[in-house]
């Protein structure tokens, strides 16, 4: 089974979902508003889909910070923020096993699962 990463009320979330269930594709959900993230798996994200990627520098999270809380950012202090405040990762993260998917793409997911 896949996991989708995100929180519950994003419209893009609901994007996936819609796409998933009318796909018949069984998935778990992982609110990491609720539940949070572990650090293992988020540092994991970071190398596969690039730091820069998931942090996202759109959120309303992220702009609420100040100017000294986003200078100097890397990859250990990109990690720290999202740990801090999940809600600054991009959404949709789709756990297909082998790796994972950033965002919704009708395309990207119809390709990861024709492959399935």
């Amino acid at each position: 089974m896949v996991t989708l990463y995100g929180i519950r009320n994003c419209d893009t979330m609901k994007k996936a979902w819609s796409w998933l269930e009318a796909h018949e594709i069984p998935y778990a959900f992982h609110d990491y508003r609720v539940s949070g993230i572990d650090k293992t798996s988020l540092e994991a994200w970071c190398r596969e889909l690039g730091w820069e990627k998931v942090l996202n520098k759109a959120s309303t999270t992220f702009r609420a910070l100040t100017e000294a809380e986003k200078q100097g950012l890397d990859a250990g202090k990109a990690v720290a923020l999202m740990l801090a405040q999940p809600t600054m990762i991009k959404r949709p993260v789709l756990d297909i096993g082998e790796r994972r998917l950033l965002g919704f793409k009708p395309d990207a997911y119809a390709a990861a699962f024709a492959k399935r």
